[in-house]
């Protein structure tokens, strides 16, 4: 005798498996809240973007059309585009050099990558390939707590200690300088680096560790050699993250570059005082009245622009090549 299966109708199975009406509401409830939260994040995101772009073109359109009005420390007469490519960035002085701050930026991010990658880079290889896991249980949580340690910590630092104990002994520079800024940008960074690459690196297969052993490499050749190879999308991810923290850290450079006053002459060299695109914004942002003083106060804003498009790009490049080298396993 064969027994024959019964379905109720379509809407009835519907409704089963919806479940009850408080149910239902609950979950309407939820989803209205994180609909709610994404929204909001997102407007808060264009609104920021928006007013950033909106006070930039504002800078822009005054330097295309000069005020009339002028104060007494500020040059007689108009300014142009000519003031945007000077010799210093003095924003009361309507000098808005961009190269000053694109330079300075570019000095202390390239010293403090040159601190942070090698140091951070050994030691994501020892967690990751040498350290037992109960030295990896300790280490790991340490190194992410050095990396919660404000910024403005490391700036006193990087004013009080490096500056006249490391640069000043070793080159007679003083104690505030672009390197001095550049170091402890780079204590920083490490943190941000090692963590990072320990995670990238903890992914790579063991398989590919064990074929490597069974061919007879050592442990040394197998980390730079195999798994560092493996794991290269998660290292250049890594290593445009800890660029763009050092490109937009505002307190150690603020503090330790010398360069937060009024005005900042160009160099190259990393032993002078400087100043960085974000301590640049940190010192205009007190603004005060006045069309001309509106002005250099809008530059911050440009100034801002010009980071964000930097960051953009660098995440950009960062992403596309990530997605190109990539080793799914």
């Amino acid at each position: 005798m064969t027994a024959s299966l019964s379905l109720p109708p379509s809407g009835d199975v519907d409704n089963l498996l919806a479940g009850s009406k408080k149910r239902r509401a609950k979950e309407t409830r939820v989803k209205v809240v994180m609909t709610g939260a994404a929204v909001i994040s997102l407007l808060v995101s264009v609104l920021i973007v928006g007013s950033l772009l909106w006070k930039a073109g504002s800078f822009i359109f005054d330097v295309a059309n000069p005020p009339v009005d002028t104060l007494d420390e500020a040059p007689k007469g108009t300014f142009g585009w000519s003031h945007l490519w000077g010799s210093q960035w003095a924003p009361r002085f309507l000098e808005f050099d961009l190269k000053t701050l694109i330079v300075g930026s570019l000095v202390v991010t390239v010293v403090a990558m040159a601190v942070a990658t090698p140091i951070g880079l050994g030691a994501a290889i020892y967690l990751s390939e040498y350290a037992s896991p109960r030295v990896r249980r300790i280490l790991k949580p340490v190194l992410e707590v050095l990396a919660g340690i404000p910024s403005v910590v490391l700036g006193f630092f990087a004013l009080r200690w490096i500056g006249p104990n490391l640069v000043d002994r070793l080159f007679n520079s003083g104690t505030q300088s672009l390197l001095a800024a550049g170091l402890g940008v780079g204590l920083l960074t490490i943190p941000l680096v090692a963590s990072i690459s320990e995670d990238a690196m903890r992914s790579v297969p063991n398989a590919l560790r064990e074929a490597s052993a069974g061919l007879g490499a050592r442990k040394l050749r197998t980390s730079t050699q195999v798994v560092l190879p493996a794991a290269v999308s998660g290292l250049v991810a890594a290593f445009i993250v800890a660029t763009s923290r050092a490109i937009g850290e505002t307190m150690v450079v603020f503090l330790a570059a010398g360069g937060s006053g009024n005005s900042a002459n160009f160099t190259l060299n990393p032993l002078d005082k400087g100043a960085t695109m974000t301590a640049a914004m940190a010192s205009q942002a007190s603004g005060t009245d006045g069309t001309i003083v509106d002005t250099a106060f809008n530059s911050l804003f440009f100034v801002g622009a010009v980071l964000f498009l930097i960051t953009l790009v660098l995440n950009v490049i960062a992403d596309r090549f990530v997605r190109r080298v990539r080793q799914k396993y």
